[in-house]
Parts: C-alpha cells; sequence; structure tokens
C-alpha cells in the first residue's frame, strides 16, 4: 500500500513538474499526466479499474458544472458601444503603465481609454495608432465576477476587406471569429515588441505589404473596434453558437456550450 501512495504521489509531483515548464509540449504532457495521476489513485489506491476511469473522466466532465451553472444563465448585450472611461487603477492592473510604455516605445500614438460594461463583465481598451505601419493596437482588459487577465491587440485591415490580428490572448476564444478576420496568435511570454514583430511577419508571410493595407485613422478606431464586435456576435448568431433572447439580449446555445467545452478540451491539451 505504502509503495502505490508513493507511486501516486510521484506521478502528481511529475505531472505538476511538467505543468510549471513554459514549453508547450511539456506543458500539455503535465495535463495528461494529471489524468493519469487521478486514474491511478482510483486504481491502486481505490482498487477498481472502474474507480481509476472514473477520476480521471472527472477532468472533462467538470468544465460541464461551470457550464451549466453559469453559462447557461448568462445573458450578454447583443450592441457593445463602447464609451470613454478612466485607466483602471494599478491595483487592479499592475502591468498597465509598463504595457503603455512598452507600446509608445514601439511607435504606437495613444487614442483613448472606452470599455463596455454589462452585469459584472467589464472589457476596458487602451487603443493606440501607427499611421507609418497602418495598424491599430491595443491593451485589453477582460475582468469577471473577480477574475481578469490581460493581451495586447495589432491590428491591420486590408483593402481586399479582411482584418489581420495578432494578439497574445491567454486562452481558447470563446466565440468563433468572423470569416474576414485572419488570426495570428502569439503562444508564450512575449513583450509588446515582439507582438508587434510577429504581426509585420504574418503580414509579410500573406503578402500584405503596406500598400494592400487601408491607412486607417485614429478618429475611427472606436467604431471599427464596435464594428469587428457586431459582426463576430453576428457570426456566431449564425453559427449557432450564440441565440437572440429578446431584442437586445444573446446568449450561448446548447451547440454553443458544447463549443465552449471543447475549447475547454483545446486548453487543456493546448492545441493551437
Amino acid at each position: 500500500m505504502i509503495s502505490n501512495i508513493l507511486l501516486v504521489v510521484g506521478a502528481g509531483v511529475l505531472a505538476a513538474a511538467l505543468r510549471s515548464c513554459r514549453n508547450l509540449a511539456l506543458f500539455s504532457l503535465g495535463n495528461i499526466a494529471m489524468v493519469g495521476t487521478s486514474f491511478l489513485a482510483g486504481w491502486l489506491l481505490g482498487g477498481s479499474v472502474f474507480l481509476g476511469a472514473a477520476f480521471a473522466a472527472m477532468w472533462f466532465v467538470l468544465p460541464w458544472f461551470e457550464i451549466l451553472t453559469r453559462v447557461r444563465t448568462l445573458r450578454l448585450p447583443l450592441h457593445r458601444p463602447l464609451e470613454k472611461c478612466p485607466p483602471p487603477p494599478a491595483g487592479r492592473f499592475p502591468a498597465f503603465g509598463d504595457l503603455t510604455d512598452e507600446m509608445e516605445s514601439a511607435g504606437y500614438e495613444y487614442v483613448e481609454d472606452v470599455e463596455w460594461n454589462h452585469g459584472g463583465i467589464r472589457q476596458f481598451y487602451r487603443t493606440f495608432h501607427n499611421a507609418q505601419k497602418r495598424t491599430s493596437s491595443a491593451i485589453c482588459l477582460s475582468e469577471q465576477d473577480g477574475v481578469s487577465f490581460y493581451f495586447v491587440t495589432f491590428t491591420s485591415r486590408g483593402l481586399d476587406g479582411r482584418t489581420y490580428l495578432t494578439w497574445n490572448y491567454p486562452f481558447s476564444y470563446s466565440m468563433r471569429l468572423a470569416p474576414s478576420v485572419l488570426l495570428n496568435k502569439v503562444e508564450g511570454d512575449c513583450d509588446v515588441e515582439g507582438i508587434d514583430s510577429a504581426h509585420g511577419v504574418f503580414l509579410d508571410g500573406l503578402g500584405m505589404g503596406g500598400g494592400q493595407l487601408k491607412p486607417g485613422c485614429a478618429e475611427t478606431l472606436r467604431s471599427e473596434i464596435e464594428a469587428d464586435l457586431r459582426s463576430q456576435i453576428e457570426h456566431n448568431i449564425a453559427c449557432g453558437i450564440l441565440k437572440r433572447d429578446g431584442e437586445e439580449m444573446i446568449r450561448y446555445s446548447l451547440r454553443g456550450m458544447f463549443f465552449l467545452w471543447t475549447r475547454f478540451l483545446r486548453e487543456f491539451v493546448k492545441l493551437p
């Protein structure tokens, strides 16, 4: 019995060590090791292969608790106009000042601070623009129920009507992007300059030089973000992931709940 306990503890320590690695392959292996540790706990300590399988399966079933208790009742506004707002205090967003300095050092000029806010969900954007690169950028803070995370985006708009987006959004996205949006996701701990550089490489790889991009201007940046949000919501309604709930609200459909579950699975193993 002691040897079985030590084996389970050792597997758990190995899983935790792998999950602490920044390498995505090792991190994914750590998640798989967590499932294996749960199986070993049920099998070796509980004395049943069936119990081990049940313990391992819990990792894939638990997200449904969140989906059925919170997501199923979630209602969000169909239209999301952005309003000017004060920046978040340092206590809520400690990295904000450094990110702003990095963005300005990369040649992006500050435009304004805007947000949309509904029912405890707040999306904040500090927007920037670089006329020479024909690219806009934003520092984004997402807050909900006391949980927050941030990311940065770089956006260029082609004369072909497509939008070229590079970001370091830290999770699998909870909606489908509109078909006109081509996404370049930067993984890992990359600074603003690195993400900006990745965006330039992304555009070059697609043959999108300056002559193929819309000039854009700071004055229209807020309306462009609002249009992007509206297009994304309309696309997800058309896909069946979202559905209307009255005239002004939307919510996740049953299909959308399964979509969120697959997003969790992708995040669990860190698929691209």
